[in-house]
Protein backbone atom coordinates (compact mmCIF):
# COMPACT_ATOMS: atom_id res chain seq x y z
CA UNK A 1 0.00 0.00 0.00
CA UNK A 2 2.49 2.68 0.78
CA UNK A 3 4.77 1.60 -2.48
CA UNK A 4 1.14 2.49 -4.01
CA UNK A 5 1.03 5.51 -2.21
CA UNK A 6 4.37 6.77 -2.82
CA UNK A 7 3.94 6.34 -7.07
CA UNK A 8 0.90 8.15 -6.93
CA UNK A 9 2.15 10.94 -4.71
CA UNK A 10 5.60 11.35 -6.53
CA UNK A 11 3.44 11.59 -10.17
CA UNK A 12 0.34 13.71 -9.09
CA UNK A 13 1.11 15.17 -6.32
CA UNK A 14 0.03 15.87 -2.41
CA UNK A 15 -2.94 17.44 -3.28
CA UNK A 16 -3.41 15.45 -6.36
CA UNK A 17 -4.46 12.27 -4.98
CA UNK A 18 -6.53 11.18 -2.22
CA UNK A 19 -7.63 8.37 -0.26
CA UNK A 20 -9.38 7.09 -2.54
CA UNK A 21 -7.03 7.43 -5.50
CA UNK A 22 -4.49 5.31 -3.09
CA UNK A 23 -7.11 2.75 -2.48
CA UNK A 24 -8.16 2.02 -5.70
CA UNK A 25 -4.36 1.63 -6.96
CA UNK A 26 -4.28 -0.90 -3.54
CA UNK A 27 -7.19 -2.56 -5.13
CA UNK A 28 -8.81 -1.77 -0.90
CA UNK A 29 -11.33 1.19 -0.73
CA UNK A 30 -9.62 4.27 0.37
CA UNK A 31 -11.49 4.54 4.37
CA UNK A 32 -9.78 0.77 4.76
CA UNK A 33 -6.82 2.53 4.17
CA UNK A 34 -7.42 4.41 7.64
CA UNK A 35 -6.68 1.15 9.77
CA UNK A 36 -3.21 1.15 8.24
CA UNK A 37 -2.75 4.92 8.09
CA UNK A 38 -4.58 6.23 10.83
CA UNK A 39 -3.28 10.25 9.73
CA UNK A 40 -3.81 9.43 6.22
CA UNK A 41 -1.76 10.96 3.25
CA UNK A 42 0.16 12.79 5.83
CA UNK A 43 1.36 9.63 7.80
CA UNK A 44 1.85 7.62 4.25
CA UNK A 45 4.37 10.25 3.68
CA UNK A 46 5.85 9.94 6.86
CA UNK A 47 6.07 6.36 6.79
CA UNK A 48 8.06 6.65 3.70
CA UNK A 49 10.17 10.00 4.06
CA UNK A 50 11.32 8.82 7.76
CA UNK A 51 12.61 5.39 6.59
CA UNK A 52 14.57 6.65 3.68
CA UNK A 53 16.25 9.00 5.61
CA UNK A 54 17.29 6.67 8.04
CA UNK A 55 18.54 4.62 5.97
CA UNK A 56 20.57 7.29 4.17
CA UNK A 57 22.21 8.06 7.40
CA UNK A 58 22.84 4.20 8.35
CA UNK A 59 24.28 3.48 4.99
CA UNK A 60 26.16 6.68 4.93
CA UNK A 61 28.18 5.75 8.50
CA UNK A 62 28.23 1.77 7.15
CA UNK A 63 29.89 2.45 3.59
CA UNK A 64 31.97 5.58 5.05
CA UNK A 65 33.01 3.54 7.98
CA UNK A 66 34.48 0.58 5.48
CA UNK A 67 37.02 2.69 3.97
CA UNK A 68 37.73 5.34 7.14
CA UNK A 69 41.80 5.07 6.22
CA UNK A 70 41.17 5.83 2.43
CA UNK A 71 38.70 9.12 2.25
CA UNK A 72 38.77 8.79 -1.30
CA UNK A 73 37.06 5.30 -1.37
CA UNK A 74 34.55 6.67 1.39
CA UNK A 75 33.75 9.02 -0.54
CA UNK A 76 33.19 7.10 -3.55
CA UNK A 77 31.38 4.70 -1.21
CA UNK A 78 29.25 7.57 -0.29
CA UNK A 79 28.56 8.23 -3.93
CA UNK A 80 27.83 4.75 -5.04
CA UNK A 81 25.22 4.83 -2.46
CA UNK A 82 23.36 7.77 -2.86
CA UNK A 83 23.32 7.30 -6.16
CA UNK A 84 21.95 3.27 -5.94
CA UNK A 85 18.80 4.48 -3.84
CA UNK A 86 18.15 7.71 -6.38
CA UNK A 87 18.03 6.02 -9.43
CA UNK A 88 16.31 2.58 -7.69
CA UNK A 89 13.65 4.91 -5.68
CA UNK A 90 13.06 7.71 -7.95
CA UNK A 91 9.69 8.24 -6.74
CA UNK A 92 10.91 8.71 -2.97
CA UNK A 93 13.45 11.52 -4.21
CA UNK A 94 10.61 13.38 -5.97
CA UNK A 95 8.42 13.11 -2.64
CA UNK A 96 11.16 14.60 -0.62
CA UNK A 97 12.10 17.49 -2.53
CA UNK A 98 8.73 18.01 -3.36
CA UNK A 99 6.05 17.40 -0.83
CA UNK A 100 8.23 17.32 2.78
CA UNK A 101 6.71 20.46 3.75
CA UNK A 102 3.33 18.46 3.53
CA UNK A 103 4.60 16.74 6.76
CA UNK A 104 3.33 17.51 10.19
CA UNK A 105 6.07 19.41 12.30
CA UNK A 106 7.36 16.64 14.57
CA UNK A 107 8.43 14.19 11.35
CA UNK A 108 9.50 16.80 9.46
CA UNK A 109 11.97 17.56 12.19
CA UNK A 110 12.73 14.41 12.48
CA UNK A 111 13.67 14.20 8.42
CA UNK A 112 15.39 16.95 8.64
CA UNK A 113 17.70 15.67 11.85
CA UNK A 114 18.74 12.83 9.95
CA UNK A 115 19.25 14.95 6.98
CA UNK A 116 21.52 17.20 8.80
CA UNK A 117 23.58 14.15 10.32
CA UNK A 118 23.76 12.29 6.44
CA UNK A 119 25.38 15.35 5.31
CA UNK A 120 27.77 15.53 8.24
CA UNK A 121 28.72 12.26 7.22
CA UNK A 122 29.75 13.77 3.35
CA UNK A 123 31.04 16.76 5.54
CA UNK A 124 33.47 14.87 7.70
CA UNK A 125 34.80 12.45 4.63
CA UNK A 126 35.33 15.53 1.79
CA UNK A 127 37.15 17.38 4.70
CA UNK A 128 39.28 14.57 5.33
CA UNK A 129 39.96 14.28 1.94
CA UNK A 130 40.72 17.87 1.46
CA UNK A 131 43.29 19.53 3.07
CA UNK A 132 42.42 23.18 4.05
CA UNK A 133 38.65 22.46 3.35
CA UNK A 134 36.43 24.27 6.20
CA UNK A 135 33.34 22.52 6.92
CA UNK A 136 30.82 25.22 5.77
CA UNK A 137 32.75 24.70 2.24
CA UNK A 138 32.27 21.01 2.66
CA UNK A 139 28.67 21.14 3.07
CA UNK A 140 28.04 23.71 0.02
CA UNK A 141 29.73 20.88 -1.99
CA UNK A 142 28.01 18.00 -0.37
CA UNK A 143 24.90 19.92 -1.43
CA UNK A 144 26.06 20.25 -4.53
CA UNK A 145 26.48 16.90 -5.38
CA UNK A 146 23.69 16.06 -3.97
CA UNK A 147 21.55 18.38 -6.48
CA UNK A 148 23.03 16.61 -9.42
CA UNK A 149 22.42 13.11 -8.24
CA UNK A 150 19.11 13.75 -6.74
CA UNK A 151 18.32 14.89 -10.57
CA UNK A 152 17.60 11.04 -11.22
CA UNK A 153 13.88 11.55 -11.24
CA UNK A 154 13.70 14.56 -13.86
CA UNK A 155 15.97 12.46 -16.61
CA UNK A 156 14.91 10.67 -19.45
CA UNK A 157 15.00 6.75 -18.50
CA UNK A 158 14.59 4.44 -20.52
CA UNK A 159 14.93 4.48 -24.04
CA UNK A 160 17.40 6.52 -24.19
CA UNK A 161 19.48 6.61 -21.24
CA UNK A 162 19.32 3.36 -18.82
CA UNK A 163 19.69 3.49 -14.68
CA UNK A 164 23.46 1.81 -15.46
CA UNK A 165 24.28 4.52 -17.80
CA UNK A 166 22.73 7.42 -15.88
CA UNK A 167 24.27 6.05 -12.75
CA UNK A 168 27.75 5.77 -14.12
CA UNK A 169 27.21 9.19 -15.22
CA UNK A 170 26.33 11.14 -12.10
CA UNK A 171 29.15 8.82 -10.51
CA UNK A 172 31.67 10.59 -12.73
CA UNK A 173 30.57 13.86 -12.44
CA UNK A 174 29.54 13.79 -8.59
CA UNK A 175 33.31 12.67 -8.18
CA UNK A 176 34.71 15.13 -10.46
CA UNK A 177 33.18 17.84 -8.37
CA UNK A 178 33.72 16.79 -5.12
CA UNK A 179 37.43 15.50 -5.89
CA UNK A 180 38.62 16.38 -8.79
CA UNK A 181 41.88 15.21 -10.04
Amino acid sequence: MLDVAVKLLAKHGYHGVSMDDIGAAANITGPALYHHFKGGKEQMLADALIPVSERLLTGGRHYASLHSADPRAALEALVDFHLAVTVDSPEIVILHLHELDRLPEEPRREVRKLQRLYVEEWVRVLCELTDGLKPQQARVLAHGAFGLMNSTPFLALGDQVGPDEVRDLLREAALRSLAPG
